[in-house]
């Protein structure tokens, strides 16, 4: 059985250990704010320009003249698997969810007798698939100086991924990011973003539009901003899953602390009420003694 000493001791270090994971809850609900407004206000571009992507894209046929972006290689050997995490952890089950459905996608994929390399956003999950998939990494973006991503990360991002797409590096990219529901949800979403997957248009083909230049030129034009776009939606909803998940994580350590200080503090009283009462038993059987 621990001593007093020892058991006071506990008690002071997961005190300590709680208030630190009190503070980091509130800094996340604080940023949190900020980050599901910023993925929020998002979400209504990305969407328009997937429509206006979606109506030029159904007027034409995609051919060897089309836009690269839209039409591809032509193969479907080689995968990059663009996984974006964070660089920090207490929060939850955010990176390994991330990189679960990542390792997954990659599995399925050499089951199929195709290839696998990686594009890694953030330092998160980094060692995991270096472990498991070895001289797979063919390059990443560093966010490690960056205080919050912004378009022009997505920028740079979609600049790399579209020069190794244009030197053969890979036929098609997948990325790997966590949709924000709430505080309590974020759900791990794949999404494949070259070749740029033409969506449905909700306007119909045979429509009466007449655009200048010709579809084919303002597709060219559009698909890599279109890229940039889904690049910059993915780092936004991921900015406010993180923060969600920290949030959710250190309020349930900050009860488990709580919990844990109670079952502490219950065992010491009884321990000191044991101590006493065995000093007293010491005490009377001295004095009968005498």
């Amino acid at each position: 059985m621990a001593s007093l000493k020892e058991l006071k001791g506990r008690i002071n270090s997961v005190k300590s250990t709680q208030k630190i994971t009190k503070a980091k809850q509130m800094v996340a609900a604080a940023k949190l704010r900020k980050a599901q407004s910023a993925a929020e206000a998002a979400r209504p571009y990305a969407s328009r320009m997937a429509g206006v992507v979606a109506s030029l894209a159904s007027r034409i046929v995609v051919s060897e003249s089309s836009p690269k972006l839209l039409a591809g290689t032509g193969k479907d050997a080689m995968h990059l698997l663009v996984v974006a995490n964070s660089d920090r952890g207490l929060c939850g089950a955010f990176n390994s969810n991330i990189v679960k459905a990542a390792r997954q996608k990659a599995l399925a994929l050499q089951a199929e007798g195709k290839k696998v390399a990686f594009y890694l956003i953030g330092r998160k999950g980094r060692a995991v698939i270096r472990r498991e998939f070895p001289n797979a990494i063919i390059g990443g973006f560093d966010t490690t100086t960056v205080r919050e991503a912004g378009y022009a990360e997505a920028d740079a991002i979609a600049a790399e991924l579209v020069a190794l797409y244009d030197a053969g590096k890979f036929d098609v990219a997948h990325l790997f990011f966590s949709r924000f529901r709430s505080a309590l949800l974020q759900e791990p979403t794949t999404q494949q973003i070259i070749p740029v997957p033409a969506p449905k248009s909700e306007v119909a083909a045979d429509s009466v539009v007449e655009y200048e230049p010709e579809e084919e030129e303002i597709l060219a034009a559009l698909l890599p901003r279109y890229l940039k776009t889904q690049l910059f939606g993915a780092l936004l909803e991921n900015a406010a899953s993180e923060q969600g998940a920290s949030m959710t994580a250190m309020d349930n350590a900050t009860r488990n602390a709580g919990d844990l200080i109670s079952k502490l503090t219950i065992q010491y009283n009884r321990s000191r009420q044991a101590a006493i009462t065995t000093e007293l038993i010491e005490i009377i059987a001295g004095a009968e003694a005498l």
